[in-house]
């Protein structure tokens, strides 16, 4: 009798199993607009080190550009906003594990990253720079990177960028780093985006550094997403232009660029 007891206990215990592994998988199945709302929140990747998109303020707290255009579009999504940091190369590899929702960080839109991600209307727009010691002669221009150093966080938009130069390429782990590298002669040059580079000698301004080359054309910055989740996609797009039509998306740009790079 105690074996039949058992054998059927066993058997209902694999039942249930099976079942909360159905349920799991029926779940894991919806779509990311239903996984979230059902959650009530929105899971945001960043780097919280690269002002003024992503960093912390004097009191530690994460702010910034992409920190509050991110943190209004789950706002109007009905969600509440929360922030997961990591390193550049974390960033896609937890949108992949679906650790994240979304990546907010200055993201360019490029035909790699088209190939593996779908992307929101784009909220901002930058030029890439050149950026050098106050001192060098020797680099006026992208193409006179070739055989020289840069540092830049590795596998971001400006490490491709400089490689493409025939540039050899020192990885870092944020802006404070790549300039200091430049500053004291251990690199040759960095790439970053103008608007960054302009608040950090707002911040710094006796730092020997300048900007010897710019991009002909502006980069799309965008929030990437996993693919085939339209109706996600849709709901984050909406919230994107119902903040530039109502000019919230400009007031935040100006706030922490001191120009609006939205339109």
């Amino acid at each position: 009798m105690k074996k039949i007891i058992k054998a059927v206990s066993i058997m209902l215990i694999a039942s249930l199993l099976i079942a909360s592994c159905s349920k799991s998988e029926s779940h894991s199945e919806g779509s990311l607009l239903e996984t979230v709302e059902e959650r009530g929140s929105l899971y945001i990747g960043t780097e919280g080190t690269w002002a003024p998109w992503t960093y912390h303020d004097e009191s530690d707290k994460l702010v910034g550009f992409d920190v509050e255009v991110a943190t209004r579009i789950a706002q109007i999504m009905g969600l509440e906003p929360v922030f997961y940091e990591s390193e550049w190369d974390g960033l896609f590899a937890g949108l992949n594990s679906s650790r994240y929702d979304i990546v907010a960080n200055g993201v360019e839109v490029t035909d790699e990253r088209r190939g593996a991600y779908d992307f929101s209307t784009p909220y901002a727009y930058i030029n890439t720079v050149l950026i050098v010691r106050d001192d060098n002669e020797d680099i006026k221009s992208f193409e006179d990177l070739e055989g020289k150093t840069t540092c830049n966080t590795l596998a971001s938009t400006y490490s491709l960028l400089a490689e493409s130069y025939g540039a050899d390429t020192i990885g870092v782990d944020s802006l404070a780093d790549t300039i200091l590298l430049v500053e004291q002669g251990r690199v040759d040059a960095t790439l970053n985006a103008d608007v960054s580079f302009y608040d950090y000698m707002r911040v710094h301004p006796d730092a020997p550094l300048k900007i010897v080359a710019t991009t002909d054309n502006p980069s799309n910055v965008s929030i990437p997403v996993r693919k085939n989740e339209p109706e996600f996609l849709e709901a984050v797009n909406s919230a994107i232009d119902q903040l530039r039509e109502s000019g919230e998306l400009s007031e935040i740009s100006i706030r922490y660029f001191g120009s609006d790079v939205t339109d």
